[in-house]
C-alpha cells in the first residue's frame, strides 16, 4: 500500500475507540472482554476494507487517484481544507463548553459489558464511526488503484487491530501497574472527555495537513 499505515490505523482508533478499549481493561473479566472487543475491530476492519475495495472496483476509473484529474485535485484541496475548518471549529466548540461537558452516556453501560457487548461494541466504533468508513474507503481505493487484493491491506488491518490491543497487551505485561493505572486513566478520560476530543480534531487537521 501506498499509505502511510500507521497515521492512518492511529486515526482509525482515536475517540472513542480507544476509550473503549481502555474501559474495557477496567472490567470485571478484562481478558475475555477485551479479546472480544480487539476480535470486533479485526473484523469490522476487514469487512470495511473489502467492501470498499469492492466499491472501488465497481466505480472504477469514475475515481481519479494521485492527482489523475487537475479539477479533482482542486475538489480535494478545497474538501481538505472544508475538513480542517470544520474540525478546528469542533474543536473550539469543545473548549467552549469544556465546563459543562458531561461523560459519555455509553460510559456505564461499558464498565458492566461482558464480552458479547464487547464484540458488538468492537464492530459499531469501526463501521458506525464516519472518519473511519472514510479511512477504509481510502484504504480500498488505494488497493484497487495498484490492483491488489485483501492481502495488500493486511498491514493496515493488523495495524488497527493492534491499537485497539495496547490497553489489554499493557494490562499483561504490566498487570500490577496497569490495574492501578488504568482505571485512573479511563476517569481521567472521562472527565476529560472535552480535552480529548480537541487532541483528537488537531490530530486529524494536522494529518490531513500533512497529506497523511
Amino acid at each position: 500500500m501506498g499509505l502511510q499505515i500507521l497515521p492512518l490505523a492511529i486515526t482509525m482508533l482515536a475517540g472513542p475507540q480507544i476509550m473503549s478499549a481502555i474501559v474495557f481493561v477496567t472490567t470485571a473479566r478484562p481478558v475475555r472482554v477485551s479479546v472480544a472487543f480487539v476480535l470486533g475491530v479485526l473484523v469490522a476492519t476487514t469487512f470495511g476494507v473489502l467492501v470498499a475495495r469492492g466499491l472501488a472496483a465497481l466505480l472504477g476509473g469514475a475515481i481519479p487517484v494521485d492527482g489523475e484529474s487537475h479539477a479533482a485535485g482542486a475538489l480535494g484541496e478545497g474538501i481538505q481544507i472544508a475538513l480542517m475548518a470544520l474540525l478546528a471549529l469542533a474543536a473550539l466548540r469543545n473548549y467552549l463548553r469544556r465546563r459543562t461537558a458531561e461523560p459519555p452516556k455509553w460510559l456505564g453501560t461499558l464498565l458492566a459489558a461482558g464480552p458479547g457487548t464487547a464484540l458488538k461494541t468492537g464492530l459499531l466504533v469501526v463501521l458506525a464511526m464516519p472518519s473511519d468508513l472514510v479511512i477504509m474507503l481510502t484504504v480500498g481505493v488505494n488497493l484497487q488503484h495498484h490492483g491488489a487484493g485483501l492481502a495488500g491491506a493486511i498491514p493496515f488491518i493488523a495495524a488497527t487491530a493492534l491499537i485497539a490491543a495496547l490497553p489489554l497487551l499493557l494490562y499483561l505485561l504490566f498487570h500490577r501497574r496497569a490495574v492501578t493505572a488504568m482505571p485512573k486513566l479511563r476517569d481521567w478520560m472521562n472527565t476529560h472527555s472535552w480535552l480529548v476530543n480537541i487532541i483528537v480534531c488537531l490530530f486529524f487537521i494536522a494529518l490531513i495537513a500533512t497529506g497523511g
